[in-house]
Order: C-alpha cells, then sequence, then structure tokens
C-alpha cells in the first residue's frame, strides 16, 4: 500500500545537501507528461536526523524517497526489506513503504547498464575486458553491473590499492587490482573504461588519461554530468571511440522509484535528456 496525500502520491529525495539535486526536475517533467497528479520535493536532511525522518517517511505523506549522499549505507541499515542488489551492495538509493514496512533497492546497477546500453549498444558484445577507475561506492555498483553482464576481466584502478584489493576480496573474480602506473597497459587489451571517480568533475581535478592505448572499437564511460563533457568524454570522441556521459546513469536510476511510487512506468527520452542537460549547462 503507497502513502498518500490528500489522495496524491508524493515523493522525495533525501540528502545533506541536497539543493543541487536533479532528482525533482526528472521526476516533475515525467508527472507533467504522464499527466499523473503528485509531487516531488526536496529533503535537506542531516545525517543526525535521517533515522527519525525516514521512520516517519509514511506518516509524512510520502510514498517514497530516493536516497542521495551521505545517507545510502545508513537507508540500507534501517531498512525492514532489501532487494538482493542492495543487500549485495549493502546501500540504498531508492526507498518505498509497503505494507508497512520500509523497502529499499539499490538501482545505480541497472541504471549504469542501461545508459550503456541506450548511448552505446552492444557494448557488451565481445566484452573482453573493462577498467574501472575508482573503488568508491559507485565503483562498487558498476563492478557489481558488469559482473552481471558478464564481463570476463575487471581491471580496477584505484589511487590507494589497498581499497581496490578490498572491493575486489568482496566481489572475487574475474576483478584484478592495479594503480596509475598499471593504466597505459590495462587499456591496450579494454573494450571498456569507466570512470567511477569525482576526478575531472567541475571543481575537482582533471582526470589525466591517455586514451591511445584503447582499442579503436572500445567505449568510453563518464559517471561525472557537471559538466556535461568532461576532459574524458571530450578525448574520447577525438579519438573517435563511442563516449557514454554521466547523464545516462543519472536518469535510468530515477525509473525504478518513479514506478513504484507513482504507477507507471516512465521512459528515458531525447526529450527528458535535453531538459536536464539544458539545467545543468544553465547552472555553469
Amino acid at each position: 500500500m503507497k502513502s498518500r496525500a490528500h489522495g496524491q502520491p508524493k515523493a522525495c529525495v533525501i540528502g545533506w545537501p541536497v539543493a543541487h539535486s536533479r532528482s525533482p526536475l526528472i521526476h516533475r517533467f515525467w508527472l507533467d507528461r504522464l499527466k499523473i497528479e503528485g509531487s516531488y520535493e526536496l529533503a535537506a536532511v542531516a545525517p543526525a536526523d535521517f533515522p527519525a525522518f525516514v521512520d516517519n517517511l509514511a506518516r509524512h505523506g510520502f510514498a517514497g524517497a530516493n536516497v542521495t549522499l551521505p545517507h545510502k549505507q545508513k537507508a540500507f541499515e534501517l531498512c525492514n526489506v532489501t532487494t538482493p542488489t542492495a543487500a549485495r551492495l549493502k546501500a540504498v538509493n531508492t526507498l518505498w513503504v509497503e505494507t508497512e514496512k520500509l523497502c529499499g533497492d539499490n538501482t545505480d546497477v541497472g541504471a549504469f547498464v542501461g545508459a550503456l546500453d541506450q548511448d552505446a549498444p552492444g557494448w557488451d558484445i565481445n566484452s573482453r575486458k573493462a577498467v574501472v577507475i575508482g573503488a568508491g561506492g559507485a565503483a562498487r555498483a558498476i563492478v557489481y553491473a558488469l559482473k552481471l553482464r558478464g564481463v570476463r576481466r575487471i581491471f580496477l584502478i584505484n589511487r590507494s590499492k589497498e581499497r581496490a584489493a578490498e572491493l575486489a576480496a568482496d566481489f572475487g573474480a574475474p576483478i584484478e587490482v592495479g594503480d596509475f602506473a598499471d593504466l597505459s597497459g590495462a587499456l591496450a587489451s579494454a573494450s571498456l573504461l569507466v570512470n567511477t571517480t569525482s576526478l575531472g568533475m567541475r571543481g575537482q581535478p582533471p582526470l589525466a588519461i591517455d586514451l591511445a592505448p584503447l582499442p579503436l572499437g572500445a567505449v568510453v564511460s563518464d559517471i561525472v554530468y557537471v559538466p556535461l563533457e568532461t576532459a574524458l568524454i571530450r578525448a574520447a570522441k577525438a579519438r573517435g571511440l563511442r563516449a557514454v556521459s554521466g547523464v545516462g546513469m543519472l536518469l535510468h536510476q530515477a525509473v525504478p522509484g518513479f514506478e513504484r511510487w507513482f504507477g507507471m512506468k516512465p521512459c528515458v527520452t531525447p526529450e527528458l535528456r535535453g531538459v536536464v542537460e539544458a539545467d545543468v549547462a544553465a547552472a555553469g
């Protein structure tokens, strides 16, 4: 049973800070296009207040919520029921209330491959080796997604080799670990390169990588979407490689939550992408 306020379903995104979130833009776009009488709000909730806020989600009239930094791990701990994906990652980004139980999922896994499927169709055909940069929460979701898609070798590159080794030990074969000194050699036989770090994001140091060793059929994916075209994406396009920006993953991760809260499955359309990209560009 979904909680409703005044007969209309409502949801929110919970974060600290949260003003930068594009989730309201995405969900309100779908509400408008699908002609659903519902609402989607921002909820700036400090870590100390997060457990109480989530516990009262239904009482405040919310059918559910998106969860962003820094609350994803805590959200997992607070759930009564989680999907197998959320349980594997120990992190939740989508909440809903069902028969008075708090339920959680992690939609980043499906969103990552959904964006690749849409923006680089066939990327997983003969997927020999993926090189993944980073070993944080996003890397965990993406490594898991690649394993589920049957990628035969996953080479994890991180500044802290120890942290990468912990992730590799958690997920097991076929993950190998290296540092940036190993990157050039790893790229030479890779069919996919993924940046899961904040490097290259506006205000962060650049991600300086020579893409020359990558085979011409490779795909380059960057989960960063501010700026819309990172230096990594520009370099990939300059080499004639297929490039997938972070906007796709942002849009696809929103789909399952919207369907749960509002009862209709939305589509990731060029129109929606244009609206979000225009908003990111306008924010400078």
